[in-house]
């Protein structure tokens, strides 16, 4: 299924939807970043989803990263809410949500990153590329808060 993003865009369709979904920050020991490329957008994107029921948003987030990157995580921490009712997703099924997403930090536990359905491409990701890669805005927001050493509160927005 195909997936436009919008960001403070007055062009952008009505949500007709909120969805409980999550990422993951997933920082190695090197200081790398756990990042994918989307395989519906194509833009560089955290890990993460949507949650199921029956499951928490930790085990949700923990299960999207191994499907999408085949790494195993252990979540650490709380990064942020992420819930800006201008970030508005359009789906190629008539879906559009408005953004919901809790972003956690994680570190790695097992695995290796390799591509699958969901990710064209998976890497570790040094900071100073951040700037080389086509990504969403929100995603950076959530990388930049994710790594900020002077930040002790979660982000609320």
């Amino acid at each position: 299924m195909a997936r436009q993003d919008f960001y403070d865009d007055p062009n952008a369709p009505a949500p007709n939807s909120i969805v409980p979904g999550g990422s993951a920050v997933v920082i190695d020991d090197a200081g790398r970043v756990l990042l994918h490329r989307r395989a519906d957008s194509g833009l560089w994107a955290l890990p993460g989803g949507v949650m199921d029921v029956g499951e928490t948003i930790a085990a949700a987030v923990a299960r999207e990263v191994l499907e999408e990157t085949g790494v195993r995580v252990k979540i650490t921490g709380l990064i942020g809410i992420y819930s800006d009712p201008r970030h508005v997703i359009a789906y190629s099924d008539g879906e559009v949500r408005q953004q919901f997403n809790i972003c956690f930090r994680a570190r790695p536990t097992g695995g290796a990153p390799h591509a699958t359905e969901e990710a064209r491409e998976v890497r570790w990701v040094s900071p100073d590329e951040f700037g080389t890669l086509a990504m969403h805005p929100t995603q950076r927001l959530r990388l930049t808060h994710a790594l900020d050493s002077a930040r002790r509160e979660p982000h609320i927005g």
